[in-house]
């Protein structure tokens, strides 16, 4: 129960509606900015006053999962407005006020520092990116199965990367039948996928390795997947980036080559908003019991 709590919801999709109500189920004060769209769905929850006193109560300031842009604006699909994350209204925040995203950046992080609040990155969390990799690994799976002509049983798999989603992605496809291979950096990470009963590609080399596949999966957030990757490539081949934007694909020479290349980040929020805000609203419930203090009755 989060009896007690004031939290403030600010933007963000499908993944916020869950995590509003789960925060009402547990009896929190709920703050909403950026959800004017949805007609009062919440009546339960408060209209967020940047103006008011409203601040002044707050244990938490929830963000969306991108967090903000590089100007510190937040975007929600439930509003038209771009809503504005002043550095003044977060300083009247108390101290031990939380401040929760998915991801940070530059912005963000110095703008913490300055106000002197505690930053939570939710996905840098271990917690959170292995839940996460459940509807993830669904959801690539959805992809694949629409965008390739060919079974995933009997194909052959790449997936570069052996992190918390790799490693998900690895067992799925080996479990589908595929043959798959893993790359990987490390002597470590190339035990394990040898214990895993798979293959591994030392990434340190990968323009002198056998990139040639049928499904090319990336999840390493740097440009992996140059040019002299692709033109190893069969032209029926899918190359999935699962990567934060940018992703680690040359998009551009993929295209030139015809080699079909998606950047599908986010893919919890997409195919399993419902799941995605409800892993969210468990960690951000568990934080707040854990770092702040409360009387509850």
């Amino acid at each position: 129960m989060l009896t007690g709590y004031h939290v403030a919801v600010i933007g963000g999709d499908a993944r916020q509606i869950e995590l509003i109500r789960r925060l009402n189920e547990w009896d929190a004060t709920v703050y909403l900015a950026g959800f004017d769209q949805l007609n009062e769905s919440f009546r339960e929850a408060i209209d967020l006053d940047f103006d008011s006193q409203q601040v002044e109560k707050l244990d938490a300031v929830i963000l969306p999962v991108p967090g903000t842009d590089d100007d510190g604006k937040i975007e929600g699909i439930f509003s038209n407005q771009l809503i504005h994350l002043p550095e003044e209204w977060l300083k009247r925040t108390p101290d031990h006020c939380l401040i929760f995203t998915g991801i940070t950046n530059t912005h963000l992080t110095k703008l913490a520092n300055k106000v002197n609040r505690s930053l939570i990155p939710l996905m840098d969390r271990d917690d959170v990116a292995i839940y996460n990799s459940i509807p993830t690994v669904e959801g690539t799976l959805m992809l694949v199965i629409q965008h390739t002509d060919f079974t995933i049983h009997g194909s052959k798999v790449i997936v570069l990367g052996l992190g918390r989603l790799g490693m998900s992605l690895a067992r799925t496809f080996d479990h589908l039948g595929a043959e798959v291979l893993v790359g990987v950096r490390s002597s470590k990470s190339a035990a394990r996928v040898y214990e895993m009963g798979l293959k591994s590609i030392d990434m340190n080399e990968i323009d002198k390795v056998d990139m040639t596949c049928d499904i090319l999966l990336n999840t390493v957030p740097q440009l992996v997947v140059n040019a002299s990757v692709i033109k190893q490539l069969p032209s029926h081949a899918l190359i999935l980036d699962l990567a934060s934007k940018p992703g680690g694909t040359d998009f551009r020479y993929a295209d030139k080559r015809g080699v079909k290349a998606l950047l599908a980040p986010g893919l919890p929020g997409i195919v399993a908003p419902k799941t995605a805000g409800r892993i969210i609203a468990d960690v951000v419930s568990r934080l707040l019991n854990q770092n702040v203090r409360k009387e509850n009755g």
